[in-house]
């Protein structure tokens, strides 16, 4: 198969040597067609060693051959790796002003591309409208990875590891994965039930009780286990960042109640069932069907009477002794805590792993820096087998990661 590597012009577009090399030891014949920008990061003579094929980024280089249309007509495949948030905003405007819009408008080939940016700049609306754009093209996008980008910050928006990306355009293209590019898959044929997001209890049309969940980790784990080979079932509550795509199945709920429905029917037959939402213990016992209305007088200030909401980790592990046959494999339950004076976020965590009865206890230890809405977390994981805790400090990406390989060991165990 031809493939052409498009690379634009960021930092990450090192990784492109990686990626040429992968596609050409798996026998494909590899065309590079940088932009001019990308140039700046990595040379041309390593593209041209590592392809065995000149390397063009201008549409008046070998005009005699009109070089766009012969290398369109030829690909197989058109794979842009890293595609910067300027390349892909060209694409989908339609432009043609280097080599590689001109190839990318002309061809007929599938077209995969990995984004790569920082996060502000993934996450601004003119970026998201034109990925939706190039989908609608008929594009494939693989979704950028969690971790370090460039200078200290981290987040959304680094460019996944080439042997990642190499796995995803074989999936994509139907092609067979060889030796060259061994899958990294422990939860393969796996099934994981994520829940992410807090709950909201209504009060009245416009009130409710909340917290303040933003559904990162919770996301950051379904993206993790579906990278990680397993079909994933996220079950979302209200968050505050844009669903992750690329996974099975996706449910969106609202209240504690709702959650506890989809949780029990979704975890039957599930290997891990991981619940990160933040479920709000309790919820207004009445619920008053007009808004509920402030007057003059202190004195009739309303008094909201609270009733538990269910406990649905509790639940899943007395569904699973029930029925282990029908039941998750795995249970892991989440505690966001900060401690006080009388005792600590892991006496907390180990208090509670006693009472839910499930497997392992995920310890949040939540403050102004760290947990709710941050990039970065630290999970301190208990196991209810006694055996020492895993400390996993980093983005929420790089700890979901941690903890579900700990899993996949155990499971594979």
């Amino acid at each position: 198969m031809r493939v052409i590597i498009g690379i634009g012009g960021g930092i990450a577009a090192y990784k492109a040597a990686m990626l040429l090399r992968l596609f050409s030891k798996a026998g494909h014949e590899v065309v590079a067609i940088p932009t001019e920008a990308a140039l700046k990061f990595i040379g041309r003579p390593t593209l041209e060693a590592l392809s065995g094929n000149p390397v063009s980024v201008d549409v008046f280089d070998r005009v005699p051959e009109v070089n766009h249309v012969r290398q369109a007509e030829r690909a197989d495949a058109v794979v842009i790796a890293p595609a910067t948030a300027d390349l892909m905003a060209r694409l989908a405007s339609g432009r043609a002003d280097d080599l590689l819009s001109a190839t990318v408008l002309t061809t007929y080939a599938p077209v995969i591309l990995a984004p790569a940016m920082h996060t502000q700049m993934w996450e601004h609306p003119a970026t998201r409208s034109n990925v939706k754009t190039l989908r609608g093209f008929g594009y494939h996008i693989i979704e950028p990875a969690v971790g370090r980008l460039t200078g200290p910050d981290s987040g959304i928006g680094r460019l996944p590891e080439p042997d990642d990306i190499f796995a995803q355009a074989q999936a994509i293209l139907g092609w067979d994965v060889d030796e060259a590019a061994p899958a990294d898959v422990p939860l393969s044929g796996r099934r994981v039930l994520v829940t992410a997001g807090g709950t909201r209890e209504d009060l009245d049309p416009v009130r409710f009780l909340g917290n303040r969940s933003s559904g990162k980790q919770g996301f950051a784990l379904a993206s993790a286990a579906k990278q990680l080979g397993a079909s994933v079932h996220l079950i979302a509550a209200h968050v505050e960042v844009e669903l992750p795509t690329g996974l099975d199945t996706v449910t969106r709920v609202s209240s504690a109640r709702e959650l506890r429905e989809a949780t029990l029917v979704a975890a039957q037959g599930a290997d891990v069932v991981i619940m990160a939402a933040a479920v709000a213990d309790f919820r207004p016992a009445d619920y008053a069907d007009f808004k509920i209305k402030k007057t003059d007088d202190p004195g009739q200030d309303p008094v909201i009477h609270l009733v538990r909401n269910p406990d649905i980790l509790r639940e899943l592990v007395e569904h699973r002794s029930a029925n282990r046959e029908a039941g998750p494999q795995l249970i892991v339950g989440f505690a966001a805590e900060t401690g006080d004076e009388s005792a600590s976020p892991l006496d907390y965590g180990r208090a509670k792993l006693a009472r839910k009865g499930c497997d392992y206890l995920a310890v949040n230890t939540v403050s102004a820096t760290q947990g709710f809405g941050t990039e970065v977390n630290t999970l301190t994981i208990l196991s209810a087998n006694g055996v020492e805790p895993l400390v996993t400090q980093g983005t929420k990406y790089e700890v979901s990661e941690d903890l579900l390989r700990h899993l996949a060991q155990h499971l594979n165990n």
